[in-house]
């Protein structure tokens, strides 16, 4: 016969093994996916630390890790050595590059509608037109890209530019300088200084590509699709809420980047509104990360024109997946 207080401890054991089984299915569904950026934490990667700081990603079936990126870091690379399921592209005209160099990569969705690159001018400069008789202090990445674009529509010459080392203080102290910058970054140093200066969001006057793309390996999106939708619906849902409420990720932001300030958080995610980054053109009816054919020849046209890529090395249809992100629809 059984006592009593054995038969109460055998019971108990095996209501706690019931308790863990109905667990395991739950923590079974958290499916790992690493994601990397192409920079430190900022506000240009607040929806994906959004996503993961509110449980977005889990409630999507995700156990997501961001990694970050940031200078002498080759996220392509990364990637490629299967170190990282997908990363942020900088830019489409990046990830067509890429492929055309022999990287199978596919790019799912586009967070930025408006790639963020700027020239900075003094406030005497009202125009591009104003700009012929400056030197323009341009990186030597920017010169492989929309540099190409900034001659061709403006008449600009290569005899204008000088080497841009990310050092503001040339411009500080030369009126006669024009730079090249970030939208959330290089202004926000210059106005700390004191300079009263105009800025010109090259994507504003017609230079085409997306930015802050979501892009993996062919295999991954083929492999994974799941998981690669299940990641990109909780990271457009991370936008949406980060421009609503942006305290959630900008805490995990400066955990993983401590010298971002609250200033500089703040100036960001005003200019990413101010200047629908994400949320502008086709992501007003066709949801937030939406890319499209149609503007894609755009820009496929221009790295075709100024000899940056092959046409018969990149195809649209291979090496973008449309589907994916138009049956997502996360609208701003």
């Amino acid at each position: 016969m059984t006592s009593r207080p054995l038969f109460r401890l055998r019971r108990a054991l095996g209501a706690t093994a019931l308790g863990l089984l109905g667990l395991a299915p739950s923590a079974q569904a958290q499916e790992k996916f690493t994601f990397m950026t192409n920079w430190y934490a900022q506000a240009e990667h607040g929806g994906f630390y959004t996503a993961l700081a509110t449980g977005l990603y889990k409630k999507h079936g995700l156990d997501v890790s961001l990694r970050m990126g940031g200078p002498q870091v080759n996220i392509l690379q990364i990637m490629g050595a299967g170190q990282t399921d997908c990363i942020m592209g900088a830019t489409d005209t990046q990830m067509m590059v890429a492929r055309n160099n022999g990287l199978p990569i596919v790019t799912v969705a586009a967070v930025f509608q408006k790639d963020p690159q700027v020239l900075i001018a003094h406030e005497q400069v009202k125009s591009f037109e104003d700009m012929k008789d400056k030197t323009i202090l341009i990186a030597p990445t920017a010169m492989r890209g929309y540099w190409s674009w900034l001659k061709g529509k403006y008449g600009f010459k290569d005899s204008q530019v000088r080497p841009y080392t990310y050092n503001i203080q040339p411009f500080v102290a030369d009126k006669n300088i024009v730079q090249m910058g970030y939208l959330s970054s290089e202004p926000f140093a210059i106005q700390k200084q004191g300079i009263k200066a105009n800025t010109f969001l090259l994507a504003d006057h017609g230079y085409p590509p997306y930015a802050n793309t979501i892009s993996c390996m062919d295999k991954t999106v083929k492999e994974r699709r799941q998981a690669v939708a299940a990641f990109v619906r909780a990271s457009a849902e991370g936008w949406k809420a980060y421009l609503a409420d942006p305290s959630a990720g900008n805490a995990l932001i400066k955990k993983d980047n401590p010298n971002m300030t609250d200033e500089q958080l703040a100036y960001g995610v005003g200019k990413l509104k101010e200047m629908g980054i994400i949320t502008s053109g086709d992501a007003q009816k066709l949801g937030i990360g939406v890319i499209t054919r149609e503007r894609l020849l755009k820009t496929h046209a221009f790295l075709v024109d100024n000899q940056l890529i092959d046409p018969a090395k990149v195809n649209l249809d291979q090496a973008y997946d449309f589907d994916l992100i138009r049956d997502i629809k996360v609208l701003p």
